[in-house]
């Protein structure tokens, strides 16, 4: 924590503009720096796996510490999926995504439901996962 703390409170290099953030919104402040010449690669899903039996996950999140330190959750009515993907340039990859089916209890304020106008229970939510998140499923 000291480490994340120091790095953001440390002036930045030559040529380095920092920013520290603690959300999505205001992380928006400093992409003005790349330019406005600037689109998102967009991909297609050309193939879906599921991955275990859906009945429960346990999900690990590596979390900012100066060693390894991971937070680590089970969910009921969870599945897992490898998607993989094909970009507009030919570029194929694979990624993890996650879609919870019970999001009844969430907060409703939850980004999600945000990005997607919708609220608690009444859709799934779905998402890829970062790569430095370990995931346990029945097979």
């Amino acid at each position: 924590m000291k480490n994340t703390v120091k790095e953001c409170e440390d002036p930045g290099i030559e040529g380095e503009e920092k920013l520290r953030t603690a959300s999505l919104e205001s992380m928006i402040d400093l992409t003005h720096q790349v330019g406005k010449n600037v689109r998102a690669e967009k991909f297609t899903i050309t193939g879906v796996k599921k991955i275990g039996d859906g009945k429960k996950v346990v999900a690990c999140h590596k979390q900012n510490y100066p060693y390894v330190v991971f937070y680590c959750h089970a969910m009921d009515r969870t599945r897992l999926y490898m998607v993989q993907l094909v970009g507009v340039d030919g570029t194929k990859t694979k990624a993890v995504t996650v879609c919870h089916t019970n999001t009844k209890s969430w907060n409703p304020k939850h980004l999600a439901f945000q990005l997607l106008k919708v609220k608690p229970g009444t859709v799934p939510i779905c998402h890829f996962l970062p790569e430095d998140y370990v995931v346990w499923v029945r097979n």
